[in-house]
């Protein structure tokens, strides 16, 4: 198998879990991805999807980007040697990167939320983007432009 057929098949860029609420909350501005700093335990855990992004927010501490309130299962079959479930994660980033995505961050109303979660050639990545809250005037707007496109949708295919 040739490196484009490897890079290309779903086995590689397998979604684990995406943060639903992100888009209807949030106006996404840029996005980037990251690796993520992980215990064994928390590997087994993630590859059998009990992970949840929900809460989970991203900071800038130390000089680097931290993944909190990511909620992550404890894994059974791990026994003492288990990690705790709701505990801070280093983000893996270039230090150009990192020092532009905090830049664009520093902003005021602007946050750092993950995406999703996903595993790319092996490895577990996490999709981090700068987000503006949005007013709930905003996500009123936003159902509205849906839903007609939906009826557009509708009607395209009556018509067909």
């Amino acid at each position: 198998m040739t490196k484009s057929a490897r890079e290309e098949s779903p086995e590689n860029n397998r979604p684990i879990c995406t943060n639903r609420k992100a888009k209807h909350n949030y106006e996404i501005l840029s996005q980037l991805e990251c690796g993520v700093m992980l215990q064994g335990s928390e590997v087994k855990s993630i590859r059998s999807g009990k992970v949840s992004l929900d809460e989970a927010y991203a900071r800038m501490r130390e000089g680097a980007l931290w993944l909190l309130s990511c909620d992550i299962a404890v894994y059974p079959q791990a026994s003492i040697l288990n990690h705790e479930p709701r505990r801070p994660r280093k983000l893996l980033l270039h230090r150009r990167e990192l020092r532009k995505f905090a830049e664009q961050a520093d902003h005021k109303g602007l946050t750092l939320i993950p995406l999703s979660m996903y595993i790319k050639q092996g490895k577990i990545k996490v999709a981090v983007a700068v987000a503006r809250g949005k007013k709930l005037h905003d996500k009123r707007e936003t159902l509205k432009k849906t839903e007609a496109q939906r009826e557009i949708q509708r009607a395209m295919q009556r018509k067909r």
